[in-house]
């Protein structure tokens, strides 16, 4: 089995195994990876940025270790999968300040793992926009200023993210009669 095909199982047992389902629709988690997976898809991409694309919140999410994924994936992989997980944890302070912690995280990261990054937040802005309007009006302006950092994130995607914020944005300001001024 390629890298490709064993982390989709892999993270397809990881989140079944803690029962994790996806938040508004209560779909199987694993539809989360794969869109991102498929994101990716349609730009330039390696094997190694597909697999860390399935696995990347298995750290965050469910009981797998980074020493899991190195001896499973090898280093390329479980590094790419740190990069995308988050390091802020409650005890850092308020919402606002573990984002920048975050945001600093994978600011420093690498272009590949920046533009799964970057696919991550487009599938996650899709469900979030559609799904939860009064939180999209924080998230919204959270990954508008994540996407800022990613500036060595490929440039298409980057610019597709974008554009989806903010007509998330737009959409969003005309469901709650909010003006971008407020």
């Amino acid at each position: 089995m390629n890298i490709v095909d064993k982390a989709y199982v892999f993270a397809l047992a990881a989140h079944a195994a803690v029962g994790q389902r996806r938040k508004y629709t209560n779909e199987p988690y694993i539809v989360h990876p794969v869109e991102v997976a498929g994101i990716l898809k349609k730009i330039p991409h390696t094997d190694d940025m597909l697999a860390a694309a399935y696995l990347h919140d298995t750290l965050e999410d469910t009981g797998v270790t980074y020493g899991d994924l190195n001896e499973v994936f090898g280093t390329t992989v479980a590094d790419m999968v740190l990069w995308l997980t988050d390091v802020s944890r409650p005890e850092d302070g308020n919402r606002a300040t573990r984002k920048a912690l975050d945001r600093q995280h994978i600011a420093a990261a690498p272009g590949d793992v920046q533009t799964i990054k970057v696919a991550d937040l487009m599938s996650n802005t899709r469900s979030i926009a559609a799904y939860d309007v009064e939180f999209a009006r924080v998230y919204l302006v959270e990954k508008n200023d994540l996407l800022k950092v990613l500036v060595r994130a490929d440039p298409i995607l980057l610019r597709q993210a974008n554009l989806q914020v903010d007509e998330a944005m737009m959409i969003i300001m005309s469901k709650t009669g909010i003006t971008a001024s407020e």
